[in-house]
């Protein structure tokens, strides 16, 4: 494959290496790659791109050459290249946090990306019970085996099915891409969307609160994951994800010990305040890092 020029993508926020990793492959998105020089390559959408933090260069970029031209302005808004996500991080509540203020120092640069709902949908309902590494896998079966690729070449990215396509492969095709239970709940609710077009973005011009129970209402889909798909997909910052690292780093620096997820999002809401889901990416990061 023929790939562009590497081009500098301008960050307003920069990121270092690890900071980037955690970003790209930190469990907010699940087609993103690392090689052994750094390099990372991702595909959403129709886009493939590669990235690599060059020295005195920052960010660069590079992408398919037959596709480059559509791909910076995409990569931009991927990674929200021009919002200040600095002052983002300043505006949450680390004068009187202590803990939330080693998050942000130990991670400068962090960012929430800007991904296709409808793929964020699919990545999070293959996350049930799984770690990052498995939810890849399964990502990258569907990709392979039910959606199409890029380009004509023989070995071409393919881009993940859509709703529609996933509605007429059958629970068997979607179990031989190592989903198990959770083929059911993908082919359920690729057949409920297939059926009521516009419904994700309905959902997604919905109010906070009422997205995340319409959101509820798909099968396989909980307060987590909902609250995953309308932070990393439709742009919503308030809504604060509760996974097993957020209860134990809510029980450890917060004293909320035994509190139930639905408590402990309620208290991330209104004690992080309007970005609680920022807040949310900082905590989830520190404990990973810090996990012994």
């Amino acid at each position: 494959m023929a790939w562009s020029e590497w081009q500098t993508l301008p960050l307003r926020s920069p990121a270092d290496a690890a900071v980037l990793a955690e970003i790209l492959d930190g469990g907010q998105a699940f087609r993103w790659h690392r090689d052994a020089a750094g390099v990372w390559t991702g595909i959403w959408g129709d886009c493939a791109v590669r990235l690599r933090l060059a020295a005195g260069a920052g960010l660069q970029w590079s992408a398919p050459a037959a596709r480059a031209a559509a791909a910076g302005p995409a990569l931009a808004e991927y990674l929200r290249a021009g919002d200040d996500t600095s002052a983002e991080a300043d505006a949450l509540p680390w004068r009187s946090d202590p803990h939330l203020a080693r998050c942000l120092a130990a991670f400068p640069g962090l960012r929430l990306l800007r991904q296709p709902l409808g793929e964020t949908l699919l990545g999070f309902l293959c996350s049930a019970t799984k770690r990052i590494a498995q939810i890849k896998q399964m990502v990258a079966l569907l990709a392979e085996r039910q959606g199409a690729p890029l380009d004509a070449a023989p070995s071409a990215f393919h881009r993940l099915p859509t709703w529609v396509e996933l509605a007429g492969a059958s629970e068997a095709d979607l179990r031989a891409c190592r989903l198990g239970f959770r083929a059911r709940h993908i082919r359920a609710t690729a057949q409920f969307l297939a059926g009521h077009p516009g419904w994700l973005e309905e959902t997604a011009a919905a109010p906070y609160p009422a997205a995340r129970d319409r959101l509820a209402l798909l099968p396989g889909v909980g307060a987590k994951v909902a609250d995953c798909v309308l932070l990393f997909g439709a742009g919503r910052p308030e809504a604060f994800p509760v996974d097993t690292w957020i209860l134990r780093a809510m029980a450890r620096h917060y004293g909320l010990s035994g509190w139930k997820p639905a408590q402990v999002a309620h208290f991330g809401r209104a004690h992080f305040g309007p970005r609680a889901g920022l807040a949310q990416q900082y905590l989830f990061a520190w404990e990973r890092r810090h996990r012994e």
